[in-house]
């Protein structure tokens, strides 16, 4: 069975996707949150890029042909931007830690 065929694989992914759009449709409300409103979207987006991070380790790790094929595309989109997938984990926390220092520091 291919990684793709995997019917876990594929609710996991939708889940992830859905999750994802939702929350950063929440976020383009996030100047009116108050102080527990954007904390507890910070954790959620926390929450949803460690998803991601395991989720894409799975297409790092399988021999699957079409989970290379993926991680290779990924690779070559985002090296358009100049950075590697780590890179881009790096950044998105980066800038969630700057929020959580943004709220700590107007407390």
């Amino acid at each position: 069975m291919g990684f793709f065929d995997s019917e876990v694989v594929q609710q996991e992914a939708k889940q992830l996707f859905e999750d994802y759009q939702s929350l950063i449709k929440l976020g383009s409300d996030y100047g009116k949150f108050d102080q527990e409103g954007k904390k507890i979207y910070i954790e959620q987006m926390e929450a949803i890029m460690e998803r991601y991070h395991i989720f894409l380790k799975r297409f790092e790790l399988s021999e699957d042909f079409m989970a290379q094929m993926t991680m290779e595309q990924l690779k070559t989109q985002l090296n358009q931007f100049g950075i590697t997938p780590q890179q881009m984990f790096d950044q998105m926390h980066g800038t969630l830690e700057r929020m959580k220092s943004e709220l700590e520091n107007k407390s």
